[in-house]
């Protein structure tokens, strides 16, 4: 992966008004990934869209990073139903 493909986590925060400390939650939680290089952080640009979720999440509607958790799981098992669905009805 090339450096010029990702993001300056700084940027991003400075962008986006929000302290660093919860893109490392973040990643601590295990909910984003990020990538270090020579002691600078950065964010793949497929990880932007679920980073953007978390920050409206956390910073507009003061939702915590277990919440965000939950969240993202219930989510993600909304998301597993709907294509088992689809799948489901294609084989009709």
């Amino acid at each position: 992966m090339e450096q010029e493909e990702l993001i300056p986590a700084n940027d991003f925060c400075i962008h986006h008004n929000i302290e660093y400390s919860f893109i490392s939650s973040l990643e601590n939680s295990g909910l984003i990934s990020v990538t270090s290089v020579q002691s600078s952080t950065y964010i793949h640009p497929d990880e932007i869209h679920k980073l953007e979720k978390f920050v409206r999440l956390h910073y507009d509607l003061d939702i915590n990073i277990e919440g965000i958790e939950t969240i993202n799981y219930l989510l993600e098992r909304i998301e597993e139903m709907q294509r088992e669905i689809v799948s489901l009805r294609n084989k009709m």
